[in-house]
């Protein structure tokens, strides 16, 4: 413990390089938390659409990431970290920038294909960008390292939130209407209310485009360490290698299951608000819940970072699992605000577990971490498989919240079992990873 006190998480040499790239884990953030809401969004907006319809925003978003992982370590590993930057930035704002066309064409498909472009450009940034921290300064700090540049990404996420609810959702005028009232509406009407609501929704991706476009240039120009471990695998061997540590395989499955646990926990809790104010005459904003889970979530980064220092990583990862699941289960069970407060609180113990898991299973990887990086950014599919799972029990009634009971509880609430599945998982592997850790020292 004393020996890990005295070596810097970030030496100064690598400071700047540091902060560089950790400026971009809040900008994926902000792309991760104004989509989000999107799903409720583009309900409104296309009432035609059922609640798995509409959770298709998160497959399409998600689902680059399973698509793109593993080009972009093929491509880091020929090239330099640098390179993928470069390119990750470019897919980001390209998929950015169609939001326009999309908007102007109406077609849910088209924005279902820019979000998925944006998420090629997020595969790469993170595949690069995570292997890179690890590897800016000792190895006895690299979790550590990770779980503090991590801790900027609810950052973004925040901004994301925000923009989300003050640029798109108070600004929709669908939001204006509810059921009865927009089919009373005639057709032009209907068609000037969605084109008008459409073009505010591409709003934010443009605004974010410009931006990722200004921070390309500053890339660009800024030196970036080439850190490499001399290593000559190809990348057939370089997978034998990372699938023979016993931790790694386990730890993707782990990061696949945390994922979709977190996207479905800040997604639906918009359904979850929704359910309440509708059930008890209520005027929740989900959005500033869904802030203040947020904000919970960036202390508990920031908690965990220090608790890295006194406990294991495995220790800490199942311990706060344990903790998440009970939270979950009172989601589920318990009425009222007590259970929103309860589904908020999930947040902090979430905070910890995508950096952990990953510093985890890519511990002394070397080099090699570039590849394996890609396996576990492309565990992040996760997230466009289990809110549909999640999406499909919301519609199980019909297309209200609370169209039916399932064991006595109503749908939307219910939905939460799958998040709860999820982190057990994450829990399991904890447990998992601490076993191995005891074997390798004794």
């Amino acid at each position: 413990m004393s020996t890990l006190k005295k070596i810097p998480v970030v030496r100064k040499e690598l400071l700047f390089p540091f902060i560089i790239i950790t400026s971009l884990f809040a900008l994926w953030g902000f792309a991760n938390d104004v989509t989000n809401p999107m799903v409720t969004a583009f309900k409104k907006v296309m009432p035609e659409l059922s609640w798995t319809q509409a959770y298709l925003v998160q497959f399409a978003f998600y689902f680059g990431y399973g698509c793109m992982a593993i080009p972009a370590a093929l491509f880091i590993k020929k090239y330099t970290y640098k390179k993928g930057l470069i390119l990750g930035l470019t897919l980001y704002a390209v998929g950015a920038f169609l939001f326009y066309p999309a908007a102007a064409l109406e077609e849910y498909s088209f924005f279902l294909i820019s979000l998925y472009v944006i998420t090629c450009g997020l595969a790469l940034l993170e595949t690069t960008s995570n292997p890179l921290i690890l590897s800016l300064g000792a190895k006895e700090t690299a979790t550590q390292r990770l779980n503090l540049a991590q801790s900027f990404n609810p950052i973004g996420s925040i901004t994301g939130m925000m923009v989300a609810q003050f640029v798109v959702l108070s600004q929709i005028k669908s939001s204006d209407y509810n059921v009865e009232t927009y089919a009373t509406l005639d057709a032009a009407t209907k068609a000037s209310i969605k084109t008008e609501d459409l073009s505010i929704i591409s709003t934010p991706y443009l605004g974010i485009g410009v931006v990722v476009l200004i921070i390309l240039i500053i890339i660009v120009f800024t030196k970036i360490p080439t850190i490499q471990e001399h290593t000559s695998l190809n990348f057939k061997d370089s997978v034998k290698k990372i699938f023979s540590k016993k931790t790694f395989f386990p730890g993707v499955i782990a990061q696949m299951f945390y994922v979709g646990a977190q996207i479905m926990c800040w997604t639906a809790i918009y359904q979850y608000v929704q359910y309440l104010n509708e059930s008890t005459n209520s005027d929740i904003n989900a959005t500033y819940m869904n802030i203040i889970a947020m904000g919970i979530f960036l202390g508990g980064r920031f908690l965990g970072t220090a608790l890295l220092s006194v406990l294991s990583a495995p220790k800490l990862l199942s311990t706060f699992a344990f903790l998440a699941i009970i939270c979950c289960a009172g989601a589920i069970i318990i009425p009222g605000m007590p259970g929103l407060i309860s589904l908020i609180s999930i947040s902090l113990f979430m905070s910890i577990m995508f950096p952990t898991i990953y510093g985890i299973a890519l511990k002394d990887m070397g080099d090699e971490a570039k590849v394996g990086s890609a396996f576990l950014v492309m565990a992040i599919v996760g997230g466009a498989i289990f809110p549909l799972m999640q999406g499909a029990i919301i519609d199980v009634g019909g297309d209200n919240l609370a169209d039916t009971l399932i064991l006595g509880i109503p749908e939307v609430k219910f939905s939460f079992i799958v998040p709860m599945i999820c982190i057990a998982v994450v829990g399991i592997y904890g447990l998992f990873a601490g076993k191995v850790e005891k074997k390798s020292k004794s």
